[in-house]
């Protein structure tokens, strides 16, 4: 799946505020009384840098709801659990993958199929929460899991694998770290993977054969990814392998890395510590131009669903479709520098207009969610960060292949 469809310019274009205005109250439409959903409800996410927009559109909605927040990474591994005890999360997020599956399997997910909320979202976008011919769920953010680029000191955009290592030598030459990537959080460390894999893979579906058994991590075109990475180990930053995704996201927003390795999810968290540089997006192109078939990756992620174990479920569905609605959309949207995939959202953030371009650019769908195994997942991932700590590319693949063969 590629994002090069015109249409989603729309996206980025959106409707005119005065007549998304008129047709509704206001934030969020009619006002609805604490008491008519059933009370508070949780909402289980894991964006803590979303709180303050979610709170104001909580106040605003006059819904009662409060926010359960975990990291990343905790949420990945803990969210299924606390779901299924029904008193957190009535209404909850998932990440697209493994956790999406996992929770469907566990048949945690409420039908959403046919009701009113879901047309307010762009058909292609919500894919990702649709199982079986049903809509679980539905994607509420289009990210862009490619590499952030500060254009103060970033001022080329190289189309092959050689342009882009002399970019490399040329940021190294001004003095500052060419890339800035979070190999210490395991959560962020493989955003880069997306782009690394891409068009290097012989087919978009590359890595979920990995885990089926039809490629191997030994195979000559992840080697071939490997190998990248061991040339890009000296242009990371000191300790790379260590390294948190604050500590990346501090490096790049103090101006002191060209490029920070995650995507445009951490935009507003780069803009929250000062940065007042132009921030666009700037893929590693890892073959020569001519056999690039993508210039980055984006995901449709953060999946909105109501619990189907909550005893509050019609008071999380009445949350969904506030969230829904496009004018509270466009205050999520704008508030937290975050593309949506609902229909007919304003973009009046600086930098969402900024990264518009790239709403019709040709985009892959990012490959590392096609794992529905977390750990096979950890194991491929792994492999990079263990090049980068020294490893070479073929005692990491082999070191991972065993890994994927005993969890098959």
């Amino acid at each position: 799946m590629t994002m090069s469809r015109r249409n989603l310019l729309g996206l980025a274009a959106g409707t005119g505020a005065a007549s998304l205005l008129a047709a509704c109250a206001g934030p969020g439409g009619e006002s609805t009384k604490p008491g008519e959903t059933g009370g508070e409800i949780s909402f289980a996410h894991w964006r803590a840098e979303d709180k303050d927009v979610f709170e104001q559109i909580i106040k605003d909605s006059k819904l009662a709801v409060r926010q359960d927040i975990s990291p990343s990474n905790d949420y990945q591994s803990t969210a299924l659990q606390k779901l299924r005890g029904g008193t957190v999360g009535d209404a909850f997020t998932a990440f697209r993958g493994a956790q999406f599956l996992d929770i469907a399997k566990a048949g945690v997910w409420t039908d959403l199929t046919g009701k009113p909320l879901t047309q307010r979202y762009e058909p292609a976008l919500i894919t990702a929460g649709a199982q079986d011919g049903k809509q679980l769920g539905v994607p509420y953010q289009l990210v862009f899991n490619t590499p952030l680029a500060n254009r103060d000191l970033v001022t080329e955009t190289p189309k092959d694998w050689d342009g882009f290592l002399a970019l490399l030598d040329t940021l190294k030459g001004k003095g500052v770290t060419p890339i800035a990537w979070p190999g210490g959080d395991a959560a962020n460390a493989g955003q880069l993977l997306n782009v690394m894999v891409v068009n290097n893979a012989p087919t978009d579906d590359a890595l979920g054969r990995i885990e089926t058994g039809e490629a191997k991590v030994t195979d000559d075109w992840f080697l071939t990814v490997l190998k990248q990475y061991q040339q890009l180990t000296p242009y990371f930053q000191k300790g790379a392998t260590g390294t948190s995704s604050d500590a990346a996201l501090a490096l790049f927003a103090q101006g002191k890395a060209g490029l920070l390795a995650t995507g445009s999810f951490q935009v507003s968290g780069v803009r929250k510590l000062g940065a007042k540089f132009p921030i666009d997006l700037l893929a590693p192109i890892t073959t020569t131009a001519d056999k690039a078939r993508y210039e980055g990756v984006f995901n449709a992620t953060f999946i909105l669903g109501v619990n189907a174990k909550s005893a509050k479920q019609d008071a999380a569905l009445a949350w969904l479709d506030r969230l829904s609605d496009p004018v509270v959309a466009g205050v999520y949207a704008n508030g937290t520098a975050q593309h949506v995939t609902v229909k007919g959202v304003e973009y009046t953030n600086a930098d969402l207009k900024a990264l518009a371009p790239w709403l019709s650019r040709k985009t892959a769908l990012a490959p590392r969610f096609q794992f529905s195994n977390l750990d096979v997942r950890g194991a491929v991932e792994n492999a990079a960060v263990q090049v980068v700590g020294g490893k070479s590319p073929e005692q990491a693949a082999e070191a991972a292949q065993k890994v994927v063969d005993q969890k098959r």
